[in-house]
């Protein structure tokens, strides 16, 4: 696609681009002959944006002379014109402040999603670790009531998840404690998949082997492990589309809004960011928003070197600052996973 424009046809593109950005409105010859950088003719500049709009990078949204960019624009523009900077020190101060005030994963989580919207004014969000691929470091046991358990797993990156259990066999406060230990080395340093297989393996053994705290302790972390496996999305700041002229329209915002509540859908399209291990930018019709139309998602994966958490990002319109808001995507994922370390 880059051989098909020169260098001028690149700068005009780019002044486009950021124009609309900055003011909204279609941007024409005569405004761009007036910047400094185009030593040229508002008609040399027409000619130009006329063959950026034969080429598909421009339009016309009516009779004004002005363009403004397409789908197709704004992607060249991404990936070859935008020059990207590190988020400047008062950015990056407030995220790394954010989340190292909360300690548990889910607040974090939360908070990752908060500091984005706030940061943005676009949506943040966040797609929670799928708890079958945590790994595992320990589980504790609560007493309730004489059948109510309530078992607490932990993850090593922190996450923590509650189960209440109904237990029908008597188990003492001091069972419970040795269950707890028992699991935990059992268990220790293997997906909540694997520790599912490696329970169901001993259960399955002859029960002679087995002393009458080993059976309960087995029940037991069997029963805790038997989770729901889904990812869970966390959303901030929807109401920021309301603020946006291209959502002005009652339909659009319907099915923007539409598209929003289909989790499953946006589970899908968060998760190809989660394959490929690195950023994404899905820019309207590329993502499952193009019904909506003139919405981007940016969004960026956090976990570990060795394993991929879940991802966060950003959701706005096309016309958003693509200059600021990607570097503060991928340093909120890079904060989140050095927190989650660290928690």
């Amino acid at each position: 696609m880059s051989e098909e424009l020169g260098e001028r046809e690149k700068e005009v593109l780019r002044a486009v681009v950021q124009e609309y950005i900055a003011r909204g409105g279609p941007v024409g010859s005569q405004h761009l002959a007036r910047k400094p950088e185009f030593d040229v003719s508002s008609a040399t500049l027409r000619n130009v944006l006329a063959d950026l709009e034969e080429l598909g990078f421009l339009e016309k949204p009516h009779t004004s002379a002005g363009r403004v960019p397409t789908d197709r624009g704004y992607r060249f523009y991404v990936d070859t014109l935008v020059q990207l900077r590190d988020p400047g020190p008062r950015d990056r101060e407030l995220i790394h402040a954010g989340l190292a005030h909360e300690t548990g994963m889910e607040e974090m989580l939360g908070e990752a999603s908060r500091l984005l919207h706030s940061l943005t004014r676009h949506a943040g969000v966040v797609v929670t670790p799928r708890p079958d691929v945590a790994i595992f470091h320990r589980i504790e046991f609560v007493r309730l009531r004489e059948d109510r358990v309530l078992a607490i797993l932990v993850g090593q990156n922190g996450q923590v998840i509650n189960k209440l259990l109904s237990v029908d066999f008597p188990v003492t406060s001091d069972e419970l404690l040795k269950a707890s230990n028992y699991l935990s080395e059992l268990l220790h340093e293997v997906t909540l998949e694997e520790a599912r297989e490696r329970i169901r393996g001993e259960l399955d053994q002859e029960q002679a082997l087995y002393n009458v705290l080993t059976a309960k302790a087995l029940k037991l972390g069997a029963a805790a492990t038997d989770l729901q496996t889904g990812e869970r999305v966390l959303i901030e700041g929807t109401g920021s589309f309301l603020e946006q002229p291209e959502f002005a329209d009652v339909e659009r915002m319907r099915a923007l809004f539409k598209a929003l509540g289909e989790k499953h859908k946006l589970l899908a399209l968060l998760d190809r960011v989660q394959r490929a291990r690195e950023m994404q930018i899905f820019i309207g019709t590329e993502s499952e928003f193009s019904s909506a139309g003139d919405v981007t998602v940016i969004a960026s994966p956090y976990g570990s070197r060795e394993q991929v958490l879940g991802t966060v990002g950003v959701i706005g319109p096309t016309r958003m600052n693509y200059q600021r808001i990607i570097p503060l995507v991928n340093f909120t994922a890079q904060a989140l996973s050095s927190a989650l370390d660290k928690a």
